[in-house]
């Protein structure tokens, strides 16, 4: 298993992104993810860069380490003419290695517009048309399209890469899964599913990878880092699919006070404890994803990038 650094557009501003990007780089991580949001999840992770900026940032600044967003919602925000544009340019930019993680996404970023959030069978439904327009526009010529939630009239991509962009699709149950292997040419998630991510793989094309994103909070003291964690990232603990509908950071708060520190950091990794860290990166190679990208939250970096380039990533290696 590959292990890469995630990069949070809610809790870092551009600049920190890009420091980070290169330390991952002097690290040994082998790739980046970096997440797609309008808002942060709370007001206390405080930022939210934006991605498409970022991208093109990136591969000038790291240009060895490929790139992914962990993910975009292409749906509602902006239109999928619009981001295919957009993932185009910064395949080129990327050398080709650019790869599009896509989702269903979150009220939280999506209604900033007005619009009305769909239930989650017509999310699935409009992110099957959205990823269909897409690679029909990556294919070159001109394209018009009316379909049951889309309009494309006369379009057409004059800056391509050589091959079309490689499409990640994230999913968290059953359902959105087998669209995923359906349409995918790879699969995103936040945790150890061995279920979920057998059931992708039982339908992929072959050679569709798996990436996952895992959150650390390592620190010198277990009691602050799970202190931290719970504080910048309480809606980690939250359970089914109240991080799809809830719509702003402020409700996002109100739900994270019934979070625990306890919760918190079964799904983050906290403290100075490298076996602990170890373990919880083992889970995903159990689980069969094939590049995990691990975020760094609550700040101190530098210890956090000597750590794992010096114990961590040859261990897992």
């Amino acid at each position: 298993m590959k292990i890469g650094y995630f990069l949070s557009s809610e809790e870092y501003g551009p600049h920190e992104q890009l420091a980070q990007a290169r330390a991952a780089r002097e690290a040994g991580f082998s790739g980046l993810w970096i997440s797609d949001h309008y808002h942060p999840w709370t007001n206390a992770q405080g930022q939210s860069p934006f991605v498409w900026s970022m991208v093109g940032a990136l591969a000038q600044a790291v240009p060895e380490l490929p790139i992914t967003t962990g993910v975009t919602c292409p749906t509602v925000r902006i239109h999928p003419a619009i981001l295919a544009q957009a993932v185009a340019t910064s395949s080129l930019l990327t050398g080709g290695t650019f790869r599009f993680g896509v989702g269903t996404g979150e009220a939280l970023n999506e209604h900033v517009l007005g619009d009305g959030w769909p239930e989650a069978d017509v999310r699935l439904e409009m992110l099957e048309e959205a990823v269909a327009i897409m690679r029909e526009l990556w294919a070159g010529g001109q394209v018009s399209h009316r379909g049951t939630h889309y309009v494309v009239e006369n379009a057409r991509l004059y800056t391509l890469p050589e091959e079309p962009p490689e499409v990640l699709v994230s999913a968290f149950g059953p359902k959105a899964t087998e669209l995923a292997a359906r349409i995918g040419d790879g699969f995103c998630t936040v945790g150890p599913d061995e279920e979920l991510i057998g059931r992708f793989k039982a339908g992929a094309k072959d050679g569709a990878v798996v990436q996952a994103g895992m959150k650390a909070c390592y620190r010198a003291d277990e009691a602050d880092a799970k202190a931290t964690a719970l504080r910048l990232w309480p809606n980690d603990g939250l359970p089914g699919e109240l991080a799809q509908i809830l719509p702003t950071p402020a409700h996002f708060e109100q739900a994270g006070e019934l979070v625990t520190e306890e919760r918190i950091a079964e799904s983050i990794a906290c403290g100075p404890d490298l076996d602990l860290h170890v373990e919880r990166i083992q889970a995903y190679a159990d689980a069969g994803v094939d590049e995990l990208y691990v975020q760094q939250v609550g700040g101190e970096h530098d210890a956090f990038f000597a750590a794992y380039r010096e114990h961590v990533l040859p261990r897992v290696r």
